[in-house]
């Protein structure tokens, strides 16, 4: 079993440490936290060794009625893989705790390229990956374009993509966040961040990226227009996205018009935290005029993340090749490109069927 370390148990961390709770061959070792509060309480009562950034915290958690089991120094002592979870920037000073122990640690997408030596997407740069002592998980908005452009650049190859990314103010217990009644380009400036990280993974691809930002808490939402390399139609292109385990097409008789009722939808299916791992594509919306490809698909900003960090964890411990380590997660997970399988098959996933990963 590989030990698992998971430093921040926050929006990402306390996904990806119950989605490798579900895997068969890991184990979480242990979750670290800066404060005692109800993420703390949750991860205590979910069985998961608590630890605190380091000794002056404990304290705190004490005092919060909360036990601690050690720092986040011992923690990756005792840990074979590190997901650093962090808040943006944090990630990049934890790097030096991380090689002084010679743990090798996975982070995310709010760092820079440079923390790491392989930006990950298990569908585009997993082989590149094996065996990196630092991978980093791409944002979740680059990881929902590299999963969309790598199955298109390989059937029909890409001339050029132009995104505009409709981005969620905030996640919704980020109450600090904004705008409150605004849409604001963001950044102004054209391209965005997204294109150049995009470019981490596909360094050849001729992309755009233009962001803006709306008083929201659901998903993201992309407008995509890529020129194709060679002719396609729409039908054949919904089944080329539809055949990838992690983009799910959505059909309009789902009367499904936006992220609201996408968010219910996955509850309904029993996603635990009502969460989407999939890209999730409006079918009806994918169009293609001469070379040209045009589609909206929503990326849910909390989630979809989450299967990459278990693929990046074997991949950097090196105890699987692409396609086992993603069938493996995908099968733990119940992730088949069909919300838990409700729109392929009514049952549920086998993850939520079993509890594995229930919220209850």
């Amino acid at each position: 079993m590989i030990q698992v370390g998971v430093n921040g148990y926050g929006t990402i961390g306390k996904r990806v440490a119950d989605a490798i709770r579900a895997q068969p061959d890991m184990a979480v070792a242990g979750v670290a936290k800066t404060s005692p509060n109800f993420e703390a309480k949750v991860a205590l009562e979910r069985g998961y060794p608590l630890y605190a950034v380091d000794g002056d915290r404990t304290d705190a958690f004490a005092a919060a009625g909360f036990d601690t089991v050690g720092t986040v120094d011992e923690l990756v002592a005792e840990s074979d893989v590190v997901v650093d979870a962090t808040p943006a920037g944090i990630g990049a000073e934890n790097a030096e705790l991380y090689r002084e122990h010679d743990t090798p640690a996975v982070f995310q997408g709010g760092e820079d390229a440079d923390v790491a030596e392989v930006s990950f997407n298990a569908r585009a740069s997993y082989e590149a990956a094996r065996g990196a002592d630092y991978v980093r998980v791409v944002s979740c908005n680059t990881t929902g374009l590299s999963r969309l452009f790598a199955p298109i650049a390989e059937e029909y190859g890409i001339e050029k993509a132009r995104v505009t990314l409709v981005r969620r103010g905030g996640d919704p217990g980020q109450t600090d966040r904004g705008p409150i009644n605004d849409t604001l380009p963001d950044p102004v400036e054209i391209p965005s961040h997204h294109g150049p990280d995009l470019n981490t993974v596909f360094p050849d691809l001729d992309v755009d990226t233009m962001g803006m930002k709306v008083p929201a808490t659901l998903m993201h939402t992309h407008s995509v227009n890529v020129t194709l390399e060679s002719e396609a139609d729409a039908e054949s292109v919904r089944e080329l996205l539809g055949a990838e385990s992690r983009l799910a097409v959505l059909p309009p008789e789902l009367d499904i018009d936006g992220a609201g009722k996408l968010k219910e939808f996955a509850r309904d299916a029993g996603r635990p935290r009502g969460d989407c791992w999939e890209n999730c594509i409006w079918g009806e919306s994918v169009t293609v005029e001469g070379r040209d490809l045009y589609l909206f698909q929503a990326i849910h900003q909390e989630a979809d993340v989450v299967p990459e960090n278990v693929d990046a964890v074997r991949a950097v411990a090196d105890t699987a090749d692409r396609e086992e380590s993603t069938t493996l997660t995908e099968d733990a997970l119940g992730l088949d490109g069909g919300i838990g399988g409700s729109l392929r098959d009514p049952a549920r996933s086998p993850a939520v069927a079993d509890g594995a990963l229930d919220d209850d």
